[in-house]
């Protein structure tokens, strides 16, 4: 499939998406959340792809927001649908997909830049990058999961004041509350988001993917029960037993 609002690359078993709207900072419209939709359900099936980077074209932007004049006319059903439609067909596809999706993000991350940012596995920022969750500002809340990731993110207080300040975070207040994981200057964004990226590829693909699910599951009743059939069911997948021979044979497992 062709696609208008992103940028498809694949090198070393790791994709590369960039979202490509320049004239808008980026910012998330209808179809581009129904692309980004689509490439994820295509990559997830692609057993050539065992990670997945997500970024914005340029250096100013990953996301800048929502498109807000898609949606400025909108009575409370559409908003609601708008909502819903947009959790469902990415933002919870993303952090339940079975591959590890990343987040290089590569400038201002707001609203739902930052909600989409939030879904993927992990993030690592540029020393220009811009977070935050003006939504308040518009007379709205965050619609596409803001309100749920953040607090798991950074702790309930802290979700509170942003939210309701709607302050932008600079890269390094978002990596000591601990929004991100790493800052590294833009030029060696991409470069160092693909050396985790590779590490991350040069694991068992099938552990991983049951790693997801377990974490996903992290501080609800389920999630020790998910933990503890899964550790179980990886004993007879192919990847235990070539762990643990290349172990036992002192050599780097061929996954």
């Amino acid at each position: 499939m062709d696609y208008k609002n992103l940028i498809l690359q694949t090198e070393n078993r790791i994709a590369t998406i960039s979202i490509n709207r320049p004239q808008s900072l980026n910012a998330l419209n209808k179809e581009c959340i129904e692309e980004l939709s689509h490439v994820f359900t295509q990559l997830e099936t692609d057993a050539q792809i065992r990670v997945i980077i997500l970024t914005g074209t340029g250096e100013k932007a990953f996301v800048a927001g929502a498109d807000i004049k898609e949606f400025k006319d909108f009575d409370g059903k559409q908003g609601e649908s708008l909502a819903a439609t947009g959790q469902d067909i990415l933002f919870n596809k993303i952090e339940n997909l079975s591959k590890p999706v990343i987040a290089a993000i590569n400038g201002f991350a707001l609203g739902g830049g930052l909600e989409l940012a939030m879904s993927c596995h992990f993030r690592i920022a540029s020393n220009n990058a811009r977070m935050g969750l003006p939504e308040v500002t518009l007379g709205l809340i965050p619609g596409y999961g803001g309100t749920q990731r953040l607090p798991q993110l950074i702790g309930k207080g802290r979700a509170m004041q942003a939210i309701m300040t709607a302050e932008m975070l600079k890269a390094e207040e978002a990596l000591q509350l601990g929004l991100v994981n790493e800052v590294v200057p833009l030029n060696d964004l991409l470069t160092r988001v693909k050396e985790i990226a590779a590490k991350i590829a040069a694991n068992s693909s099938t552990a991983i993917a049951k790693a997801i699910h377990a974490i996903n599951l992290s501080g609800t009743d389920a999630g020790f029960a998910a933990e503890i059939k899964s550790f179980g069911e990886l004993f007879e997948s192919t990847d235990f037993k070539e762990g643990t021979n290349a172990f036992l044979e002192k050599r780097k497992p061929n996954f």
